[in-house]
């Protein structure tokens, strides 16, 4: 009887692992997939700006064309290491092929065919137009190469283990492409592309669960600075409601309140990359923002009792 049971539980663990593998594996996008294609480098480098790029990878922070990376992510889970993403063979992508890139900024699966953790947003990348995602490689090509090389990311078990972030995909990825609203303007549609692909703004915006994942019926509520320090605003009507269309496009291009003050740490390198945008596409987004509806956010921890 025993020996039946051990048998059985060996094979439950093994069918178990089977089921665990298959669900883990990630996903790619082949090269056959992607028809000839002549890339739009200015539009690149509009893709380039309006996915941050350079706000992790740029090092120094001076010049946004040296994407060498090695910036520090903190988070619930460990540190993590921004990568190089210069042309440079060896310690960038230079060597990788245009269905390789896709795979990674739409799927989060390396050349490898590894699982990319989270840190890197493809949660929000995969609404990116296949288009759009050629045009950035063709425009990252045009840029220096750079030798350098981050370090490992710093995470315990068994947040190390790559494949089990097949398991969180699983439960909070979608790879569904971006569908425009035939019911919305044309600019507001822009607007939707721009704020929930590209430019990632429910990354940082909105609360996230227990295991890193946004909480959907919070979605940019804001909540606790997924770097460590700090609170990230509530960007729905709840907290923007008095502010004007031109009030976000100018916030965006500025970084300026309608009350004059002005935004502070990680939203300045934000800024800086939406500056470069043209004021349509700040317009669009200030649209869409616009029309988000009012979201009660986490509550806000008190401040601590200063000593006298």
């Amino acid at each position: 009887m025993l020996r039946k049971l051990l048998m059985l539980a060996v094979i439950a663990a093994i069918a178990g692992f089977a089921v665990y593998w298959v669900v883990t594996i990630p996903g790619t996008i082949p090269q056959s997939a992607l028809a000839a294609y002549t890339p739009n480098v200015a539009n690149g480098k509009t893709v380039f700006d309006a996915g941050g790029c350079s706000s992790c990878h740029a090092i120094p922070k001076e010049d946004r064309t040296l994407l060498g990376g090695g910036m520090a992510l903190p988070s619930p889970f460990g540190t993590f290491y921004v990568p190089n993403i210069s042309p440079h063979p060896t310690n960038g992508i230079g060597k990788w092929t245009e269905a390789q890139f896709a795979t990674a900024v739409l799927k989060g699966t390396s050349p490898a065919g590894e699982h990319y953790f989270p840190a890197f947003p493809y949660g929000s990348y995969h609404l990116a137009k296949i288009e759009d995602v050629r045009d950035l490689f063709a425009y990252i090509k045009t840029l220096p190469p750079l030798s350098g090389r981050s370090r490992e990311h710093e995470l315990p078990f068994p947040f190390n283990i790559r494949r089990n972030v097949g398991g969180w995909k699983l439960l909070f990825f979608s790879d569904k492409p971006f569908v425009p609203d035939p019911k919305q303007s044309a600019a507001w549609n822009r607007g939707s592309y721009l704020v929930n692909g590209l430019g990632h703004c429910a990354e940082c915006h909105s609360p996230r669960n227990p295991l890193g994942g946004i909480v959907s019926s919070q979605r940019f509520a804001g909540g606790p600075n997924p770097e460590g320090e700090g609170w990230v605003p509530n960007i729905t009507q709840k907290r923007l409601g008095s502010w004007r269309e031109k009030d976000i496009a100018y916030f965006l291009e500025t970084g300026e309140t309608p009350d004059g003050d002005r935004t502070g740490g990680i939203m300045t390198r934000v800024i800086k990359n939406m500056a470069q945008l043209s004021p349509e596409d700040r317009n669009a987004m200030a649209v869409y923002l616009k029309s988000l509806a009012a979201v009660d956010g986490p509550p806000r921890p008190a401040k601590k009792a200063t000593k006298s």
